[in-house]
């Protein structure tokens, strides 16, 4: 049996351990805080949203960008402050603008078989992670917003996924709570939303029991590659630790890029910060007021997803490095789209958080091996490490098995 050891305790590392496990090798995990799900996939949207998989590299996106950019409540703020890793960023994403239709349907295809994996995996390990199978709903209060959806519909339609246009009436009947004036919606029945960080967790802890080591609290700070084997060096509250390994799997999210570095590889992942607020539903009035179906409003760029007794909105993308604050300015908005679009929801009890999306320029995970033969990544999935976590998981898994199986 081969050691692989995965870098990265969020939804990316958890369950490329688990794939990797599943498929026979002995199985490490790092991560630097002291449980699983603890940084980006910790409140995001909730959504599991093939149809959320049109990537931005659009020209309409970057006009924007820039419209916004000194609108501090802007659903994309940049924060004009140059530094090479922001420039160089986006560079490459702009360069990827040709490949803006090919991208997301090739993203929309990844997010269909990534769901079977994922819905069967937690199905096997019996995890309770307040799944919803009710569908996805994109809303669109004007004709322009409607008919860009049309197109992108079909980018969709070409990666095998089926979504339908509503008329406003069809929109109340599939969510009644829903308030405001519309033009029209889609709507992908197939989609879902869940909590990921329950998720993360129920699945981290059945890694355990089927025998996958986790190291909580080892913040890797450095990897070395030889021909033989892989070092990897971290620190941990009793002191510095160093273990080798056959393999490695970084799955590191927004330290990917570092880390890839230190083994002769760039992987040009930048923090792409996202906000989002947990609304608890404390009192029946606001329970019956929530909605049921998970929302994509496309002008506002905010998602929701109904968690049990909690209503999560989320969206928006800061480029501002590594800034971790919670800005109230960012979170304002969100609790006013949940006053105007669900104005009987009681909001006097609202969890602010902000995470960062590790997100490449082309918008598409890089999934597989580096320059070094016993070096892989499944890293860089932006605002879609949920949708597409399991499937990639499971791709970085059969690459590893295959090289492994190569070289005995």
């Amino acid at each position: 049996m081969q050691t692989i050891a995965v870098i990265g305790g969020g939804i990316s590392g958890v369950t490329t351990a688990y794939a990797l496990n599943r498929r026979g090798f002995e199985v490490t995990l790092f991560d630097r805080n002291r449980y699983a799900a603890m940084e980006t996939s910790f409140a995001n949207g909730g959504q599991l949203s093939a149809s959320n998989a049109e990537v931005w590299n659009h020209w309409p996106t970057v006009i924007k960008g820039l419209k916004w950019m000194f609108r501090r409540d802007a659903p994309l703020l940049i924060n004009p402050k140059p530094s090479w890793h922001k420039l160089s960023w986006f560079f490459e994403f702009m360069a990827a603008i040709p490949r803006y239709a090919d991208n997301t349907t090739a993203t929309a295809r990844m997010a269909i078989e990534a769901r079977e994996h994922l819905f069967a995996w937690a199905e096997a390990e019996n995890i309770d992670f307040d799944l919803k199978k009710k569908g996805i709903l994109h809303i669109y209060r004007d004709r322009p917003g409607f008919e860009h959806a049309e197109q992108v519909t079909k980018l969709l339609a070409a990666g095998g996924l089926e979504r339908r246009p509503v008329s406003p009436d069809e929109m109340r009947a599939i969510e009644p709570t829903l308030a405001g004036d519309y033009y029209g919606g889609f709507f992908t029945e197939s989609d879902a939303s869940g909590d990921i960080h329950q998720y993360t967790q129920g699945l981290a802890a059945a890694a355990e029991r089927r025998g996958v080591r986790i190291c909580y609290e080892h913040d890797v700070q450095t990897i070395n590659v030889g021909s033989g084997d892989v070092s990897v060096q971290a620190q941990t509250p009793q002191g510095a630790s160093a273990q080798r390994f056959d393999g490695l799997v970084i799955c590191a999210g927004t330290a990917s890029r570092a880390l890839a570095r230190q083994a002769g590889d760039r992987v040009n992942v930048y923090p792409v910060k996202g906000y989002s607020i947990s609304v608890n539903l404390r009192d029946t009035a606001s329970q019956q007021a929530a909605p049921q179906v998970s929302l994509v409003d496309d002008a506002t760029k905010l998602v929701s997803s109904r968690l049990g007794d909690r209503f999560r909105v989320a969206g928006s993308a800061e480029f501002n490095g590594f800034n971790r604050d919670i800005r109230a300015d960012r979170i304002d908005p969100l609790v006013d789209w949940v006053h105007t679009l669900f104005p009987g929801v009681n909001t006097r009890s609202v969890v602010p958080w902000a995470g960062l999306r590790p997100t490449l320029p082309n918008m598409v995970p890089k999934v597989g091996p580096g320059k070094s033969p016993r070096v892989f990544y499944n890293t860089g999935h932006g605002h879609l490490g949920w949708t597409l976590s399991a499937g990639t998981a499971d791709a970085i898994a059969a690459i590893v098995a295959d090289r492994s199986a190569r070289r005995r």
